[in-house]
């Protein structure tokens, strides 16, 4: 009876020990307070009530982001900026805090238990920033008020041909790297001086010189050094059409930069003329005889380029002669133009820039070079005829004079074989001498008209529309 009346006495001991330590895990779980030591970006929340903490965290992270940053220089007439942290694009949170709080509160009480045991005792403030806030507000157009803008070195020729330079314009900018590690760094992480009579966060604006793409340095690395050439040739008694139509074709080319290696094609410079300028009435050449055309004279343009080239030892890719002498330079120095079938075309080969100018003034065509060029250096060109070729006879009927006579339509000309030659002198002394070309110029033939009585001679039956239109875009309509 004593046994089980003992073990009845344990029994309920245990369940009063028991009753007790759930009582206690209740009220242990079930605190209203954080647990003490605990701190939070210097702020000293352990015992405090969890609502009020909560409350008060919110407040002070609002006060965080209201804090002011202001930016300044010390260049003249740049004003300083004060923005709130907020307005810098600065945020701050405790999350991880918060997720901290709430589960001591969620879950089974062994959870919260544990959770409650388990909670840290430091805890910090987590800054984020938006740069692009404040990016907006240092805007390029800020930037451009306030320090102005870089502009580019130019560079522009003379009338008495001189290089000519007008420096480039530099400008500060904001060295947005810098800035950010130096924001990054004062950005606050805790609660500390929060209060409103606290200093506000002041940066010096970091700064950096933007100097412009173009400078006269990389201008003068270019190498248009000087004039290297100049080459005219005269427009006679030339019509206004073909005037007109050879300065259309040097306004096209006025002006024109080649870069190293680069190829001046008068295709391109015809088709930019053509489209800008147009062409007007004038002689082409057309089946070896000079007819009505449009844009009649652009090959006298490719002709002086062709001779300024020659004398600066450029590459000549592709070049033709007309195929009657042209008046105004020497048989074997010309260089004609067909649209589509006949190009002129040469290679920069300087291993420097070079610039094209090209103008008609008066009755002058003018075309110069500007680059590089060895000042002991020169280039001269000589042409010889190596044949004349005869004038031939050909013959066409015509009913409207009397049988048996003959009537001269046309005289005749000649035609040339001619070579020339491209001379090197170095210190006025020759190093080189090389055949550039042998041109043929075809003879113009006597025409003449006659009444035989026979069918045996009959009108010339060329077809004119299949033939070549050269020193022109376009030939006439049959």
């Amino acid at each position: 009876m004593k046994k089980i009346h003992l073990i009845l006495i344990i029994i309920a001991s245990i369940g009063l020990i028991g009753s007790l330590a759930a009582g206690g895990i209740h009220l242990y779980i079930s605190q209203n307070t954080i647990p003490n030591h605990v701190v939070v970006g210097g702020w000293d929340v352990g015992g405090k009530k969890k609502d009020e903490v909560l409350k008060e965290l919110n407040a002070k992270l609002n006060a965080l982001q209201q804090k002011t940053l202001t930016l300044y220089t010390n260049v003249h007439d740049v004003p300083d900026v004060t923005l709130t942290l907020k307005n810098a694009g600065v945020t701050f949170e405790a999350d991880d805090f918060r997720s901290a709080v709430t589960r001591l509160y969620e879950g089974s009480w062994a959870e919260r238990m544990n959770a409650r045991q388990q909670f840290q005792q430091e805890w910090s403030v987590t800054p984020h920033w938006n740069i692009s806030l404040m990016k907006q507000t240092f805007s390029p157009d800020w930037e451009e008020k306030y320090f102005g803008k870089s502009v580019n070195a130019s560079r522009r020729i003379t009338p008495s041909d001189e290089i000519v330079y007008t420096p480039e314009i530099s400008a500060l900018r904001i060295d947005w790297k810098t800035l950010t590690q130096t924001v990054t760094a004062i950005i606050p992480k805790s609660f500390a001086g929060t209060d409103a009579d606290s200093a506000p966060l002041k940066v010096k604006l970091p700064l950096y010189t933007m100097k412009p793409e173009v400078t006269v340095k990389s201008l003068k690395e270019e190498g248009i050094d000087r004039k290297i050439i100049e080459f005219s040739t005269g427009l006679g008694s030339s019509a206004s059409g073909r005037i007109y139509n050879v300065s259309s074709a040097a306004k096209a080319i006025d002006g024109m930069e080649l870069k190293p290696g680069d190829f001046f094609d008068y295709g391109k410079v015809i088709a930019k003329a053509e489209e800008k300028y147009g062409f007007r009435e004038a002689p082409v050449i057309l089946n070896g005889k000079l007819v009505p055309g449009i844009g009649g004279g652009i090959c006298q343009v490719s002709s002086t380029v062709y001779n300024a080239a020659l004398r600066t030892g450029l590459q000549i890719v592709e070049r033709r002669n007309h195929s009657l002498p042209v008046s105004y330079l020497p048989k074997g120095l010309d260089a004609t133009f067909a649209e589509g079938s006949i190009n002129f075309r040469f290679k920069n080969t300087t291993g420097k820039s070079l610039i094209i100018r090209a103008f008609v003034d008066g009755n002058t065509l003018t075309v110069k070079f500007f680059g590089t060029f060895p000042q002991n250096t020169e280039y001269s060109l000589e042409s010889r005829t190596i044949e004349t070729l005869p004038v031939t006879e050909k013959f066409v009927q015509n009913k409207d004079i009397p049988v048996g006579a003959q009537e001269v339509l046309q005289e005749g000309k000649p035609g040339y074989i001619v070579e020339t030659y491209q001379v090197k002198k170095v210190n006025g002394k020759v190093v080189e001498r090389n055949q550039v070309s042998r041109d043929t110029y075809r003879p113009q033939n006597r025409l003449i008209a006659v009444h035989s009585g026979e069918s045996g001679i009959s009108n010339d039956s060329s077809d004119s529309k299949n033939q070549v239109v050269e020193d022109g875009v376009s030939g006439p309509n049959f």
